[in-house]
């Protein structure tokens, strides 16, 4: 194993804001520039790769490498802290010279979970695709253990799992390599953080399932042609996953009370997509997907996403008695990170949110989508300046579907630095309501939610 030397790597995943940092740091009373919002009490949490070491930099892969979380804890309009960790894995622990984290470790993984982190059942968790267990976090970041949900999870798990805002179930698609290789598995977690349910989904070939939508009547599973390459993975790639054209694009329609045999599968264009933005039941029974959809992935160019072609927004209408899809492009230009308010996961909705990734440059603005007119809003953070995904947090008194505000972390490529900063939703011409100057660089990294106090206590 090598140690990183920013900018020599010949790797665009290692060098610039996506190269990892070195140390982990705990700061307070963060400066504040505007005001924040009194009622966020709680924290913005963020995950990423940040790896430790790497073999070959020329195969690095992105989405190999160590989890770290990056948190900052807000109340009553001040900033209390920032801190990044780590995520407990047996290679760190190997690296600190430290007995492994407690939990059980089905598949043998050795890295932290390094895709999203959120709360649920009172507790953060840290998760991954493509089989690990989940970590579960103290409120201030720490490791305490592998959690697969307090022994109820028979094995993989997601870093996409979907709340159901009415039953506050988790419900998720989960996929796991090498381990299962003719079969994806549907999971639902019930309010208490159990297991209730798990179905097997057979499949003809692997895929890379990174996402799933979820309706009032259907779990949505994805089978994109970006395959496990026996090829690759031979020859010591860190993610043997790649384009394979020609071996089926469809998705299918799974009764959220059904079994594997009463899935309806629909046949789509070939294509790819990492993120739906939210997904519902119409009134004519047919089922609308958004999601942000690429041409292909990991194609020519196998150790990040971006340079085999940009994702657009598209919206989705499956007709499940027919079997049919019609495919509407909402905006060609780029869009990644798809949010939505979360109260209406499952359900109609009006107003989405996604990030400008563009690789070719570093401006990456924050666009807001009316569904229902076709009208986009951008922010524009300024020169230099990207912004990564886009939570939306309500509003307390609010009455109106995007009453509330966007939480993103920026970086500004001239002097390679990070901001937390808030948006009101309603008003990009507004400006920033507050900016919170963090002290170090955030590398470029995947999922985040906002946890309310509500959701997870603070433990003092």
């Amino acid at each position: 194993m090598t140690t990183i030397d920013v900018g020599t790597t010949g790797n665009t995943y290692l060098e610039g804001n996506y190269a990892p940092i070195a140390e982990e740091v705990t700061a307070f009373d963060l400066p504040i520039i505007g005001e924040l919002p009194a009622e966020l009490n709680g924290r913005y949490l963020r995950n990423g790769p940040n790896p430790l070491s790497v073999g070959d930099p020329l195969k690095h892969h992105w989405f190999v490498g160590d989890g770290m979380v990056h948190g900052v804890r807000l109340r009553d309009g001040a900033a209390e802290w920032y801190r990044n960790r780590y995520v407990g894995s047996s290679r760190l622990s190997e690296c600190r010279g430290q007995p492994d984290i407690p939990g059980r470790n089905w598949n043998g993984g050795t890295s932290g979970p390094n895709t999203s982190v959120g709360g649920f059942a009172g507790t953060t968790w840290a998760m991954v695709e493509a089989g690990g267990c989940p970590v579960e976090l103290t409120y201030e970041l720490e490791t305490v253990a592998r959690n697969d949900f307090f022994g109820t999870l028979p094995g993989a798990f997601t870093a996409h799992p979907k709340l159901d805002p009415d039953t506050g179930e988790l419900h998720a698609m989960v996929y796991a390599l090498p381990q299962w290789l003719d079969h994806v598995q549907y999971i639902v977690v019930a309010a208490n953080g159990t297991v209730r349910k798990t179905v097997d989904i057979p499949m003809p070939l692997t895929t890379m399932l990174h996402d799933m939508s979820l309706t009032a009547r259907y779990a949505v599973v994805y089978d994109f042609p970006c395959r496990l390459d026996i090829e690759m993975a031979t020859n010591g790639s860190t993610f043997p996953l790649r384009w394979q054209p020609g071996t089926g694009c469809r998705l299918g329609l799974l009764p959220r009370d059904g079994e594997a045999v009463d899935i309806v599968w629909i046949d789509l264009p070939e294509c790819y997509s990492f993120h739906p933005m939210n997904a519902y039941d119409a009134a004519d029974g047919s089922v609308v997907i958004d999601l942000c959809v690429y041409d292909r992935m990991f194609d020519t160019f196998l150790v990040g996403p971006f340079e085999d072609g940009l994702s657009r927004l598209e919206r989705w209408t499956i007709n499940p008695t027919n079997r049919t899809v019609s495919i509407d492009v909402v905006d060609e230009r780029a869009n990644e990170f798809p949010r939505h308010r979360g109260e209406l996961s499952g359900k109609p909705y009006r107003f989405g949110y996604t990030a400008g990734v563009d690789s070719s440059n570093a401006e990456w603005p924050t666009h807001k989508f009316d569904l229902q007119t076709g009208e986009r809003t951008t922010f524009d953070h300024g020169p230099g300046r990207g912004a990564g995904e886009p939570v939306f947090v309500g509003r307390q008194a609010g009455s109106e579907e995007d009453d509330g505000w966007l939480i993103t972390l920026v970086h500004d490529t001239t002097d390679d630095t990070a901001e937390l900063v808030v948006i009101d939703a309603q008003d990009f011409d507004r400006g920033y309501v507050a900016r919170v100057p963090l002290p170090q660089r955030v590398p470029y990294g995947f999922h985040g939610n906002w946890v309310s106090d509500r959701a997870v206590p603070p433990t003092r």
